[in-house]
């Protein structure tokens, strides 16, 4: 395994046994990785068409297990995000005929067992959002309903939330909705950030002009690559040896203080976990 000197984590990561699995681990760790955030796929790319609440159950034992099995090739460890797709709410009133109302109760309850799993100590955040596409109007209100359910409950079990939104730098309102509910806004997490975001904690792709925007905003941040591990599109988004590389290329950069800013302030701000002190 490549060490870069310092502990190097993928804060949003997807994996699947039917695509690399934890080969991608694998791949991540013999490139200079340390940790991950192994956040379950959307439930119907699992074959999960839910009921009810318990039905997302078997989506998150299984994520479970890949950040157990994860964890075993690390220098480091793998830590699980659990919720629910935001894009959920279009297949089910799109697809099977539900009201936006309905979706909503019905991704608020697999939320509430997610909670179940974070208020256990086996997830570090939820995840939930609204969509990043055109919806209509009631679609989008019980959305947002759905992300501040989320929210709430991160409070309740004191767990960050992940977010998947629309493309935006300004997530004020979001974070001002995150202090309603008792939650700190630097522990809500927009995934797939850009650089410069407002409100929230952006976990940024990436990308090298991404990384060097977040460096010059001054925020905290973290890095990703949402890799998806889907067979059909082997490196979607970004490949499991992204993030490690990046962090080798600001470390030669001289880029030192961003890199421990990404990889152990942040995490521990906004996750409470220890990066440096979980190496081997």
């Amino acid at each position: 395994m490549r060490d870069l000197g310092t502990p190097v984590l993928d804060d949003h990561l997807h994996l699947d046994r039917d695509g690399k699995g934890i080969e991608a681990a694998r791949e991540f760790a013999r490139s200079g990785g340390t940790h991950l955030l192994v956040v379950n796929k959307p439930s119907w790319h699992l074959g999960v068409e839910a009921e009810d609440g318990a039905d997302f159950r078997a989506v998150f034992s299984a994520t479970l297990a890949l950040a157990a099995d994860a964890s075993a090739e690390l220098r480091g460890r793998a830590w699980p995000v659990l919720g629910v797709h935001p894009g959920l709410v279009s297949r089910l009133v799109d697809d099977r005929g539900f009201s936006a109302d309905e979706a909503a109760k019905l991704m608020k309850a697999g939320l509430d067992e997610a909670a179940t799993y974070a208020a256990d100590g086996e997830a570090v955040a939820l995840k939930s959002g609204r969509p990043h596409y055109d919806v209509s109007d009631d679609v989008w209100a019980a959305s947002n309903e759905v992300l501040r359910h989320a929210l709430e409950l991160g409070a309740e079990t004191g767990v960050a939330v992940q977010l998947h939104t629309e493309h935006t730098d300004d997530l004020t309102e979001v974070a001002g909705w995150a202090e309603d509910a008792g939650l700190p806004p630097e522990r809500v997490v927009k995934h797939y950030a850009t650089g410069e975001l407002a409100g929230v904690t952006g976990s940024v792709m990436s990308e090298k002009e991404y990384l060097t925007d977040a460096i010059d905003a001054g925020d905290p941040f973290l890095m990703e690559t949402d890799f998806v591990d889907d067979p059909d599109n082997p490196g979607m988004v970004l490949g499991p040896k992204t993030v490690p590389r990046r962090v080798a290329w600001l470390r030669e950069e001289g880029f030192h203080d961003a890199v421990e800013r990404a990889h152990v302030t942040t995490p521990e701000r906004v996750y409470g976990v220890d990066t440096a002190g979980t190496l081997d």
